[in-house]
């Protein structure tokens, strides 16, 4: 477990919740994990009463899963939410595309620019964690460009529902590669400032998604055994880690890369089955 990360007594419960959702929405505790209440009290320097209240307010969003006598899990997403959430995250998603394409300023675009080839390096090289990162940030991009404050709000509150799931979802190599296209797409249509097409791209994407994360939970229900897996000791050996942020410049036309097919720029990576988006 990283080192011990003592709080102060100062509304301890209020000091664990973003602690505790940053694990989760870290993949540290992952959906199915059952929380590993004494090793997080040793973390964090603090008793069962406060970790326990924190670990209510986590309930009441959905994150967790109260159980008498069983303690805290980490929630599943159910396939009923995902057929329900996707179509609203890929509605949002296009929506905060075809506003960033109205604009997008040329510094905003270099910033995104280099982070999605940077993603795609990370792609070539099966390099996961890095290109997960990178992948998430160029998503958050798009509502800071477009900057619609209650569009960012509402895709942040299901965000927060569908993150665990959203950037696990086993892909082969294939679907990997795919993925990696629709960001080709992506960004030449931001690069035109062509928003209905990049609307369209982003809705598509997100669709795709959601099949490829119905596949996956298929996949851990067939493995998974009765009992609820405890994360004690994957918490205990992981650190946290961090996502780029994309940043904001002056109004001007993006530059315009060169046209052509996605798939055949982008070379097969030689990783493996690995999660993407």
């Amino acid at each position: 477990m990283p080192e011990k990360a003592i709080i102060t007594r100062r509304s301890l419960h209020g000091e664990l919740v973003p602690l505790l959702r940053d694990m989760i929405l870290g993949d540290e505790l992952q959906p199915g994990d059952k929380i590993p209440e004494q090793a997080l009290c040793a973390r964090f320097g603090v008793s069962r009463t406060p970790l326990r209240e924190a670990l209510k307010v986590l309930a009441a969003e959905g994150l967790l899963v109260l159980t008498p006598n069983r303690g805290a899990m980490v929630a599943r997403i159910s396939n009923e939410e995902i057929d329900a959430y996707f179509p609203i995250m890929g509605a949002l998603e296009a929506l905060a595309g075809e506003i960033a394409c109205t604009r997008i300023t040329k510094a905003q675009f270099a910033k995104l620019k280099a982070m999605h080839d940077a993603m795609v390096a990370h792609y070539q090289a099966g390099e996961v964690a890095p290109y997960l990162n990178l992948n998430k940030a160029i998503h958050a991009a798009f509502f800071e460009i477009a900057g619609n404050a209650p569009l960012t709000q509402l895709y942040n509150n299901l965000m927060v529902r569908i993150h665990a799931v959203r950037f696990v979802a086993k892909k082969s190599p294939a679907r990997w590669r795919e993925a990696v296209d629709d960001h080709e797409r992506m960004m030449e249509a931001l690069a035109e400032r062509d928003g209905p097409r990049l609307g369209r791209i982003l809705r598509d994407h997100l669709r795709h998604k959601a099949g490829m994360v119905l596949e996956s939970l298929a996949g851990l229900d067939a493995k998974e055994e009765p009992e609820p897996r405890t994360a004690g000791k994957r918490a205990a050996a992981k650190a946290g880690g961090g996502a780029a942020d994309p940043d904001a410049g002056e109004t001007a036309s993006p530059p315009q890369p060169a046209r052509g097919k996605a798939a055949s720029r982008v070379p097969r990576t030689k990783a493996g089955t690995v999660p993407a988006s």
